[in-house]
């Protein structure tokens, strides 16, 4: 395989995984949220197993395996209940908004655990990630500190997953960098979030899983999206140009956002893509800062 073509793939897993915000609040409308979850990620395990093969866990390091696991299957379940939970389908993107904080934190973990070298640039950077989901949440006024109180305030729970998804997805990528030593747990990780939602599903009182056709449409092409997407962005950071599928990577807030108001049939304001942009400005400005001697 060619490092052109594999970069190419690598970029089909950004654009595939750009369609799960608007995917898994659709599917979440008719199964509910923890339903609705446990299905997308029971389909996505086994389209790993079979596109990516289970893992020989006897190779993990045990740091990677242990932590790795609890931070991903915490993540997962943060990112899809957060989306599923929220009162209206415009509070899902903007949730799925403050998810996007992760790839800042993810560069200010690895400056403080990792010993990642930066310089200035990564204050004004960080900065502008969180000015931007502020942005983002204050509506059609930008960013008012009363605006974004009021909007947490009515889907509390949904912006709190976010946000914990956010820094516990950073905390992930430390920890892989640090501990995987080359190994990929990917479909064992997804396995464990199918299982852990089942449990909850089984354990607590849920609503009826309605299935229809659009859900069911939906349902299959989140699984897809989910299980070819880490499929393709490991064929690309493996054999293609990483420093093309990084900065890629960070206009994913944007891409998210104009393709889940698409899916979903929801109106975006203009201040919410001003706050998109800046998150997406200043994700590239803090790994920018980490380029930097």
């Amino acid at each position: 395989m060619t490092k052109q073509r594999a970069t190419l793939i690598g970029l089909m897993a950004i654009i595939l995984w750009s369609t799960m915000v608007g995917l898994i609040r659709g599917v979440s409308e008719g199964l509910g949220p923890v339903g609705g979850a446990a299905m997308i990620y029971t389909l996505s395990g086994l389209l790993l197993l079979v596109t990516v093969g289970f893992p020989d866990i006897r190779r993990f390091p045990r740091r990677y395996l242990v932590a790795g696991s609890v931070l991903f299957v915490c993540y997962e379940i943060c990112l899809a209940l957060s989306l599923g939970y929220a009162t209206t389908r415009h509070q899902a993107i903007e949730a799925g908004m403050v998810n996007y904080l992760w790839p800042g934190l993810t560069i200010l973990f690895a400056i403080l655990f990792n010993g990642q070298r930066t310089n200035g640039w990564i204050i004004p950077g960080l900065l502008l990630c969180i000015i931007g989901v502020g942005w983002v949440l204050g509506g059609d006024n930008g960013f008012s500190i009363d605006d974004i109180i009021s909007n947490v305030v009515s889907s509390p729970l949904s912006y709190i997953l976010a946000f914990c998804g956010a820094i516990i997805w950073a905390a992930y990528c430390t920890v892989t960098r640090k501990y995987a030593a080359g190994n990929n747990g990917i479909t064992l990780f997804i396995l464990l979030t199918a299982v852990t939602l089942w449990l909850k599903y089984v354990l607590s009182e849920q609503p009826p899983m309605l299935f229809s056709w659009p859900v069911t449409l939906r349902l299959g092409l989140v699984a897809l999206a989910l299980g070819f997407g880490y499929a393709a962005w490991n064929v690309g950071i493996l054999h293609g140009n990483v420093t093309i599928l990084a900065t890629a990577s960070y206009f994913t807030p944007v891409l998210s956002s104009a393709l889940a108001a698409l899916l979903l049939n929801a109106s975006l304001s203009w201040a919410f893509w001003q706050g998109a942009c800046m998150v997406c400005a200043g994700s590239l400005l803090s790994w920018y800062a980490t380029r930097q001697r």
